[in-house]
């Protein structure tokens, strides 16, 4: 069907089947605050001037596959409900789904926006999809949806996407100039300030937006910010290294509580993790309750593909001047080189060494916790071993000439004796603190030892102050700028 002068279905009711396939309307197309009881079909329809479906309602949605709108396509106001089908629909001008609500999904599969400055604020009880489609131009996107899937989509200029209540799935898309994704915090707002209608979440009162996949996307120009990304999927996001976090950006977290392996207690320090480091823990045989497992589209990567993959966050925050976000980033690398199958033997027990004395330099705590035990272990075998049983007093000998004359002294000190006896006692503990307070500074005491206290003294003199050194290096990690 053709319509060479304008059509005006200004607030018709269809009472049954709307059927528009392949038509074409040259003059414009009006269907402001129209109604489609029944199915709609506009598929391949071709709008050769404006079309209006202002506040018009469809009640079990509608199907404009593969239309073509040449000039200004309006959809303000109007009620999809059920989905709401535009794959492969082509936008050449503006496009206006202000307060548009959809019960349903949204396909806006493969198609094309080439000049529209903004689409929304729109509210979408479902899935809004735009997988395969392509925008030739700067654009705001704003919804309010369950989920928004970009998968393979385009964006051949700058972009934003504003969004509430969603979950994200920005899998393999591309993008060569700056793209923000941003969770909106306020409900949005229309083009006259008045709120839009988010009658549809009323029963959901948490309006953040988790991120799902950023597989396969160039992070080069890709700006997040105020996203839930504890499950994220990273491995094989290219530049990850130059993304940019903004706002309050999350990350899942390792399990909380004491767990136990066998008869082993075992309690994780809290740090930023990798959804993908939960699901390969999961996998274990002997993995604790609290990782999350993965979903059955998340494949599987070991500590191979995530060590990388932490570096890169590791370098983000420290390029955004968060050094304790990157310090979570850093033992998390570590953790997985540790676990990594291709690395020698030697380096993986130099780097289990590593975690188990100050979690790679990043937990005083546990270096604390050492140093107090090898204080402890110092002061009693020195007790037991390493003080001798009388100190040692400094004697004279020499010869008087006959006659008279001069006298030569040699001054000399007898070899320290093995302790016998009662060996701890309070003024043996104190001289054996003495010498293990002046070990973690890298300094002799001065003390008479045994031989065996000798050797004692020289081991705490070079454990002692690495523990040391090691907490003092976790504390200025967690508070450096």
């Amino acid at each position: 069907m053709t319509f060479e002068g304008a059509a005006v279905f200004e607030s018709a009711t269809f009472a049954a089947l709307a059927a528009f396939g392949s038509a074409k309307f040259r003059s414009g197309a009006q269907f402001l605050a129209a109604t489609f009881e029944g199915a709609v079909m506009f598929k391949s329809t071709i709008f050769e001037d404006f079309a209006m479906f202002g506040a018009a309602t469809f009640r079990p949605g509608a199907e404009f596959s593969s239309a073509l709108f040449e000039q200004d396509a309006m959809f303000r106001l109007a009620v999809f409900g059920g989905d709401a089908a535009f794959s492969s629909a082509t936008f050449e001008r503006s496009v206006d789904f202000e307060s548009a609500t959809f019960e349903g999904n949204a396909d806006f599969g493969s198609a094309t926006v080439e000049r529209a400055a903004s689409l929304g604020p729109l509210v979408c009880a479902g899935r809004v999809d735009f997988s395969g489609a392509v925008f030739g131009s700067p654009i705001t996107l704003s919804f309010a949806a369950r989920n928004l899937e970009c998968r393979r989509t385009r964006w051949s200029s700058i972009a934003e996407i504003r969004l509430r209540y969603t979950k994200v799935d920005f899998d393999h898309a591309v993008f060569e100039y700056p793209l923000t994704i941003a969770a909106e915090t306020d409900p949005f707002l229309d083009s006259r300030g008045q709120q839009v209608d988010e009658t549809l979440f009323a029963s959901d009162p948490d309006a953040s937006v988790r991120m799902a996949s950023l597989r396969g996307v160039d992070a080069a120009h890709l700006v997040l910010s105020d996203l839930d990304l504890s499950e994220c999927l990273f491995t094989g996001t290219v530049h990850l290294d130059q993304v940019r976090l903004e706002g309050a950006c999350s990350f899942a977290t390792v399990p909380s509580g004491r767990h136990w392996r066998g008869w082993l207690p075992l309690r994780f320090t809290q740090r930023r993790a990798l959804a993908e480091e939960h699901h390969w823990r999961a996998r274990q045989p002997a993995a604790v309750p609290g990782w999350n497992r993965a979903a059955s589209d998340a494949g599987r990567v070991g500590p191979l593909q995530l060590a990388p993959v932490y570096r890169a966050l590791r370098k983000a925050f420290e390029d955004g001047k968060h050094e304790p976000g990157a310090a979570d980033f850093y033992y998390g690398e570590m953790e997985m080189r540790r676990h990594a199958g291709d690395i020698p033997r030697s380096e993986r027990s130099l780097l289990t060494a590593y975690w188990a004395l100050s979690g790679y330099g990043l937990r005083a705590s546990r270096a604390l916790s050492w140093l107090a035990v090898c204080m402890l272990a110092t002061v009693v075998l020195m007790m037991g071993f390493g003080l001798p049983q009388d100190d040692p007093k400094q004697r004279a000998t020499g010869t008087v000439p006959a006659g008279g004359g001069k006298v030569t002294f040699v001054i000399d000190k007898a070899d320290p004796r093995n302790p016998t006896g009662n060996r701890f006692t309070t003024k043996r503990f104190e001289k054996a603190m003495k010498v293990t307070l002046n070990s973690v500074v890298f300094r002799s005491s001065g003390q008479g030892l045994t031989t065996a206290g000798t050797y004692i003294e020289m081991t705490s003199r070079l454990t002692e102050p690495i523990l040391l050194g090691l907490a003092i290096l976790a504390v200025r990690n967690r508070v450096k700028r």
